[in-house]
């Protein structure tokens, strides 16, 4: 691979990643322009127990890595990390080695420093991405939490949110509630432990009115009392298809953390993508998401089983309405159509024969507001 590459994208995951699929594979499936695509293991996460499973793997994903920085890339995309063993080397070499290099992250991964496993103390995401930031000629952000940060130390960070593809979700079609009720949640492993943190909400509308939540994720049960309420599903790209459009109500409950502030609101916009009613924490974008969408964000347990009653009491025609607009707006604001124009240009790509966004809605460069305000990165309607 020591040939001269003219476009390369590196990514930690493969496509059966949600970060990876929707911030690199969905964009490069829109472009007309052929990308070398490098993702390390290929695996839908880095999990250190896959690593130690493939020692000759991460060895030639190594090597990979440094073939392509001798290749020295017309254009990189690099996205969250090179490597999930680099403490910013790979980051810092990489990005160097392009003629124009632009880095694409969606977590606040700067607030990362791995508290929670060995492998990742030893790689902090939050060391790698500051590196990743001091190298890049330009700095992608997936909401206005990060790229607030982001400006603090480079002047060209654009904000790109993670967007949804309407025709991926069946839409809901009947909005009467099934018996019993229907919560619904999509994610993945990690992440499904922020269930517990409404489990005494959960426990209370089951009690009321029998509900059951159908999990789209891993079929591994680590909920604790909240198994005898749950309908496991694995998750595929069929099964997120469809699985959506047989619930009632999403869920996406977050801790209020830093990191939480970081987060793109990817499950509500994929609830409302699927004309889904929904119920989240108010916390970074989703505040925004929810004004957007008219939808509830309870911040106490009790908060949680009103809004959770509320929606599953409310008319079926209200629910439908409710719905229906947020996918339209989903659609309009929040679609890889409305940002391909947006994403092309970070990326100095041919412009894409699509509807252009009107002026007024500007050229995606991140304007630096006070922490808190304008949290919502939204365009004009195209």
């Amino acid at each position: 691979m020591d040939r001269r590459l003219s476009h390369c994208a590196i990514t930690p995951y493969g496509p059966d990643a949600g970060s990876s699929r929707v911030r690199v594979f969905e964009w490069l499936d829109r472009v007309g322009t052929e990308f070398t695509v490098s993702s390390y293991l290929s695996l839908p996460n880095a999990m250190p127990s896959r690593l130690a499973r493939r020692p000759l793997a991460l060895a030639r994903a190594e090597l990979r890595l440094g073939a392509i920085a001798r290749a020295r890339p017309e254009r990189l995309l690099l996205h969250r990390e090179a490597s999930p063993l680099s403490r910013g080397r790979w980051e810092r070499r990489l990005l160097t080695s392009a003629d124009l290099a632009v880095y694409d992250f969606d977590d606040a991964l700067q607030w990362d420093d791995g508290e929670d496993s060995l492998v990742r103390r030893l790689a902090p995401k939050a060391a790698k991405t500051r590196e990743a930031l001091r190298h890049a000629d330009r700095v992608i952000a997936g909401n206005a939490v990060l790229a607030d940060w982001a400006s603090r130390s480079h002047d060209d960070v654009r904000v790109i949110p993670s967007c949804v593809c309407l025709e991926d979700y069946v839409q809901k079609s009947s909005y009467a509630l099934h018996d019993p009720p229907r919560l619904g949640w999509i994610g993945s492993p990690h992440n499904e432990a922020h269930l517990t943190l409404i489990a005494d909400a959960l426990t209370e509308v089951h009690r009321r009115t029998g509900a059951r939540l159908t999990l789209v994720g891993t079929t591994r049960a680590s909920l604790g009392c909240l198994e005898c309420l749950i309908d496991r599903i694995a998750w595929s790209p069929e099964r997120q298809r469809t699985a959506l459009a047989a619930v009632d109500v999403g869920l996406m409950p977050l801790p209020a953390t830093p990191y939480s502030l970081g987060k793109c609101g990817y499950k509500l916009l994929q609830y409302a993508a699927a004309g889904l009613p929904a119920v989240a924490s108010p916390l970074g974008v989703n505040a925004s998401l929810l004004r957007e969408f008219g939808m509830p964000g309870p911040r106490t347990p009790d908060d949680w089983v009103t809004a959770i009653l509320a929606l599953l009491e409310m008319p079926s025609g209200a629910r439908r309405s409710l719905g229906c607009a947020a996918r339209n707006t989903a659609g309009r604001r929040y679609s890889y159509d409305a940002w391909l124009p947006r994403w092309t240009a970070a990326l100095e790509l041919p412009e894409p024969r699509r509807r252009p966004i009107p002026a007024e809605a500007g050229d995606g460069r991140r304007q630096v507001r006070e922490p808190g305000k304008g949290a919502s990165c939204t365009p004009s309607t195209p």
